[in-house]
């Protein structure tokens, strides 16, 4: 099954929005911090308590976040991105990536990572999408 949800960026403060919105909308909330990760090691001691990614799920409603990692400056216009994510592998999503990055830029190829897979691009209108598939259960 593919969901499509927004991914939000915070500056700092994603627990705190993350929170509020759970408060306001319901939901199962999980938080990993990057001292929590896998690639805590492969990071500075000091983003240790950022949120490296969230969800805020209830019913058919999905919402992702984390704090922003890039050295630049978040900005209105970068702090969101479309995703779509798949619980049931790699497969599904490959054709989307496809399609949906010819013409634009590709940030981040798809490829596997300890959660799954991930990948990232800015189609040729200036969308930034992410795709994200589970990995498969043994």
């Amino acid at each position: 099954m593919i969901k499509f949800c927004p991914y939000l960026y915070f500056n700092g403060n994603c627990r705190e929005a993350m929170t509020f919105y759970k408060e306001c909308l319901g939901g199962e909330l999980k938080l990993m911090t990057v001292g929590e990760s896998p690639t805590a090691s492969q990071r500075p001691a000091a983003m240790k308590d950022k949120i490296l990614h969230s969800t805020l799920e209830k019913d058919n409603m999905l919402i992702m976040a984390s704090d922003w990692m890039a050295p630049t400056k978040p900005v209105n216009g970068n702090t969101i991105q479309l995703c779509i994510a798949s619980s049931v592998g790699k497969k599904e999503i490959e054709g989307y990536f496809s399609k949906l990055s010819k013409g634009g830029k590709i940030s981040y190829p798809l490829k596997e990572e300890f959660f799954g897979t991930y990948g990232a691009f800015t189609d040729k209108f200036g969308t930034n999408w992410m795709f994200q598939a589970d990995k498969p259960k043994a």
